[in-house]
């Protein structure tokens, strides 16, 4: 386990239904409102839950390394000189939660950053900072087609080209000409990749890399690299063989006569290669370590380039791969590798910058917070409570809060905690990406992972913990493959295990809840076609299905919660539906959208199903079902889906807007 001690950090508070009377099911569409005679909920304002900058991008110019934001607003770019350590710019952009492409011009004048952002639309998503004119705000440029941009890639004549996805149909490759202004579609090579992450561009050449990242599974395309000819606009696909078994192209680089390609691994390790510019069928290629292989530089004839948590450096000569020993801090989550002079210049998602001597051995850090990036409150993930702690998930952080005290601690952790849950005061989390389970004791201070899974197994959902088996428990999705699986640990023995798909091949496992040593999986499946909402009870000691039901819901499960003899569920469109356990039975549908519609999450408390979505804390009548509202307005700035939790002391716990909030109940049922 990680003995790293965390960093600390005082916070100052400033309709119609068919065939229902056969299984004897009740259905109405739910109006929320206030019940009758219930005192109003006391809500104590937390403040801030995870304030930091987050980051999610970086690029060298010079002796200053260019860091853009990730979910904070409004997303903004620093200038950190490495000379002084201290940040020396600073400008906002007009739109986008984060930033994940940067890229300079070849004079070092321009600046270009590529935004993401929650809705498709006519709003800039590329825009331009002069850097010779940094008081200046970042300019927009206008918008490509695609939702998102994930990398840029500036071309020697100053031609501008992106790529990105995040609509329904694949994503194309972009151009930008700041001799015309113009944004111009240049083509979708492949209609079946679902995101694309990298594009590199020389005088003659633009090259786009993708895959499936996101909602694998059926006919998604692998590993996809093509060549776009700038004169005669035609793609060309040039994917070495080697690396067509991967799910995606992760990076691409161009350095001199060569250009560097990378993939991002699920079953197998990633992949690095070397092709040559001017016969792209002479190449060659060497397996990495770890699933991840992005963020390329060469210094002499090393490439340099960052996977899941370090270095690693690439010898041509050799065609081997082998980590950079250093004396240093844990790189953790890496979105910037740069060459100055013989270092390699690392921007960490911990909040730092770290030059490296690859051959000494060494490390010089310059921490942001200390040179003076602003903290911002960012969207966070996963929610828990107990042991006189509330903890939420941000990004390579998990705040820890003390009711009652100001001080937050930020405790390191790599990726997001997607979900978690306090056990004995102790807090078991799901993290994302491939990352397993990690555990925290505020006893000891050790944080570290205590179980691991198939890396394809990569985005934890929902954790809860079934007492009469004493087992944490995680629902998970696997975006490359599609699917899913049910995790489980035993913090006494250490023991864990893992059911791959236990729903069916397309559902992923998105809800989960227990009860009497039986775990219920609420499936979603994220393909347009194909069963959705499945909910399968599951012996998680045996390692076998029980028995299934199918809740009849037009989306996949949000969230699944017991209360008693009865298993609530919430669909993704609005829809609840409540199961009779031991009858094994649907016995309830209900329209309530007028709270709920999306990712939304349920727990019980006192003896009441309570629920949150984007807009609203709600709860269940025991005895009839009927929703009404405990909090409206509530708007909790969520970045993957809405959470709720609960104390030993039946307190709520969630987010209003980007502070975390304290809820005391008391219905009168």
């Amino acid at each position: 386990m990680n003995n790293a001690r965390p960093s600390r950090r005082t916070v100052l508070r400033a309709g119609g239904l068919t065939g229902l009377a056969a299984v004897g099911l009740t259905a109405h569409s739910a109006h929320a409102a206030p019940a009758a005679g219930d005192r109003a909920p006391h809500i104590v304002d937390l403040g801030p839950a995870v304030l930091q900058f987050s980051l999610m991008s970086a690029q060298l110019v010079g002796d200053t390394v260019y860091v853009g934001s990730r979910n904070i607003e409004p997303a903004q770019i620093i200038a950190v000189d490495l000379t002084s350590q201290k940040v020396v710019a600073r400008t906002e952009l007009t739109n986008g939660h984060s930033i994940q492409a940067l890229a300079a011009d070849d004079s070092g004048r321009y600046l270009y950053a590529g935004i993401l952002q929650k809705a498709s639309g006519s709003r800039p998503n590329l825009f331009r900072w002069d850097l010779r004119s940094p008081g200046k705000p970042a300019e927009p440029l206008g918008s490509i087609g695609d939702r998102d941009i994930r990398a840029l890639a500036v071309a020697p004549d100053g031609v501008v080209y992106a790529v990105g996805g995040g609509r329904d149909t694949a994503p194309a490759l972009w151009e930008y000409d700041p001799a015309t202004g113009q944004i111009r579609n240049a083509g979708t090579p492949d209609p079946k990749v679902t995101l694309a992450r990298a594009v590199a561009a020389t005088r003659t050449h633009a090259f786009f890399g993708a895959g499936t990242t996101f909602n694998g599974g059926g006919d998604t395309s692998r590993a996809a690299l093509y060549a776009y000819d700038r004169s005669a606009k035609t793609f060309t696909s040039v994917t070495p063989p080697e690396m067509a078994g991967d799910p995606s192209i992760r990076d691409l680089a161009v350095f001199g006569d060569r250009l560097a390609v990378s993939t991002a691994g699920a079953t197998e390790n990633s992949k690095v290669a070397l092709m040559d510019l001017d016969d792209l069928g002479s190449y060659q290629v060497a397996t990495s370590i770890g699933k991840v292989a992005k963020c390329f530089t060469m210094i002499g004839d090393t490439v340099y380039y960052a996977n899941e948590d370090g270095l690693l450096a690439y010898g041509p000569e050799t065609n081997t791969v082998s980590p950079v020993r250093f004396d240093g801090p844990e790189l953790g989550e890496i979105w910037g590798v740069d060459g100055r002079g013989d270092k390699t210049v690392v921007t960490s998602a911990y909040g730092f910058v770290a030059q490296i001597d690859p051959v000494r051995g060494s490390a010089d850090v310059t921490d942001l917070d200390g040179a003076g990036a602003p903290m911002a409150p960012q969207t966070v993930m996963g929610i828990a409570a107990g042991g006189g702690h509330v903890y939420v998930g941000g990004n390579a952080t998990i705040a820890r809060h003390t009711p009652g005290s100001d001080e937050v601690v930020n405790l390191r952790a790599p990726g997001e905690a997607k979900d978690a849950i306090a056990v004995d005061g102790v807090l078991y989390t799901g993290q994302y990406n491939s990352q397993g389970i990690w555990r925290y004791d505020p006893r000891t201070g050790r944080i570290g992972q205590v179980a691991h899974f198939p890396s394809e197994q990569n985005r934890p959902l929902d954790v809860t913990f079934d007492e009469d088996n004493g087992l944490v428990l995680a629902g998970v999705q696997s975006d490359t493959e599609g699917g899913g699986a049910l995790w489980t640990y035993h913090p006494r023995t250490g023991r864990y295990r893992h059911f791959a798909n236990p729903v069916d091949a397309a559902q992923c496992v998105r809800g989960i809840a227990s009860r009497d040593g039986v775990t219920f999986l609420g499936g979603d499946n994220t393909t347009p076609t194909g069963p959705r909402s499945t909910v399968v009870a599951f012996d998680p000691v045996a390692g076998r299905e029980l028995w299934r039901v199918d809740p009849q819901q037009s989306a996949g499960t949000a969230a699944l919660a017991v209360r008693g003899r009865h298993l609530y569920g919430l669909s993704r469109k609005g829809g609840l539906f409540v199961i009779d356990i031991p009858r094994r039975k649907l016995i309830h549908r209900a329209d309530v959208t007028s709270v709920s519609n999306g990712f939304a999450a349920l727990v019980t408390n006192r003896g009441v199903v309570y629920g949150v979505s984007d807009t609203t804390v709600f709860r269940f009548h025991p005895k009839t079902f009927a929703v009404s509202v405990v909090v409206a307005d509530i708007d909790g700035a969520w970045y993957s889906g809405s959470h709720i939790t609960r104390d030993e002391h039946g307190r709520l716990y969630t987010m209003r807007g980007r502070n975390l909030v304290q809820i005391t109940d008391q219905p009168r049922y």
